[in-house]
């Protein structure tokens, strides 16, 4: 079993054909039949099916997925360290982020990163945090800056940066902005703006409701902080949104932020990194970095 054959299998176990995997690789396709044949042949099981044009996973491609990510990936991180041993400091850092820290939190600082790091790539995929966890654990990226409420992650170290609490946002001609505080039973009959389901946001949008005794009787999901804004601006409803997210707009008197009423707050902007005794040089740096400049500034 080599690298190149894991390659040849991760490409086609993404769903790829035998030519699209070929044309990725920059390989002939008889050279990655032939892997794929070798491989099976070494591991002694069927990894593959023949399924109309396609191929289909068996349950050892399965099994064996996790494993060759890892193994391509470690592989990967040894030739970078050794390429920053050679070339001082020049790499690449895949970083993953859920909304709230990548759109409003973050970008600051990425900036000051590259600045001490100017030859370091960043790569940023932005999705919720339960995928960017998900990919973290699968080796598809290297660090995650997340929102979080308190949970466990197997695997994974979660350090807590910065509280981002949850808000609970209207237009300024809504009846219960001219209030200084909200109280539950003001709120049973209105229309809740929220963010989809999954996100961390939602998850504890609702924790909240269940222990407040209130029932969403009209919901309107959105699937984007930016759109649920808009859609408040226009009067469409309440909604509750981490505070971090609606700064500019308090600010500049677009909408009006009040406290949601027994809220006690759980949500956090984490750093999560896997739970390894041997980190590469840059996921270090990076670390040390996000750790010393949220101590140094508090709560931002």
């Amino acid at each position: 079993m080599n690298v190149q054959q894991l390659h040849v299998f991760m490409e086609v176990c993404s769903g790829r054909t035998l030519a699209e995997a070929a044309d990725k690789l920059g390989l002939k396709q008889p050279t990655i039949s032939f892997h794929l044949k070798r491989l099976e042949e070494e591991l002694g099981v069927e990894l593959f099916r023949k399924h109309s044009r396609s191929l289909q996973p068996s349950e050892a491609a399965v099994d064996l997925l996790p494993y060759a990510r890892r193994i391509v990936f470690l592989m990967e991180e040894a030739r970078l360290a050794m390429l920053e041993r050679r070339e001082q400091g020049e790499g690449r850092l895949r970083l993953g982020a859920s909304y709230t820290p990548a759109t409003y939190v973050m970008p600051p600082h990425f900036a000051s990163y590259r600045k001490l790091y100017p030859k370091v790539s960043l790569m940023l995929t932005v999705k919720q945090a339960a995928s960017v966890l998900a990919m973290l654990r699968s080796y598809e990226i290297d660090i995650g800056i997340v929102s979080l409420g308190k949970s466990l992650e197997e695997g994974l170290i979660i350090q807590p940066l910065v509280a981002d609490e949850l808000k609970l946002l209207l237009a300024p001609e809504h009846p219960l902005a001219n209030q200084a505080q909200v109280e539950v039973e003001e709120l049973r009959h209105e229309t809740f703006l929220l963010h989809e389901v999954g996100s961390t946001s939602r998850t504890l949008s609702d924790d909240w409701a269940a222990g407040a005794g209130l029932q969403w009787e009209s919901v309107m999901e959105l699937g984007a902080i930016e759109t649920i804004k808009e859609a408040l601006k226009c009067n469409m409803g309440v909604g509750i949104l981490p505070r971090r997210s609606v700064i500019r707009e308090i600010e500049a008197g677009e909408l009006v932020m009040r406290d949601l009423p027994q809220y006690v707050n759980q949500r956090h902007i984490c750093l999560a990194y896997r739970n390894e005794d041997q980190l590469s040089p840059h996921v270090r740096s990076f670390i040390e970095f996000v750790r010393h400049t949220f101590a140094a500034h508090g709560k931002l």
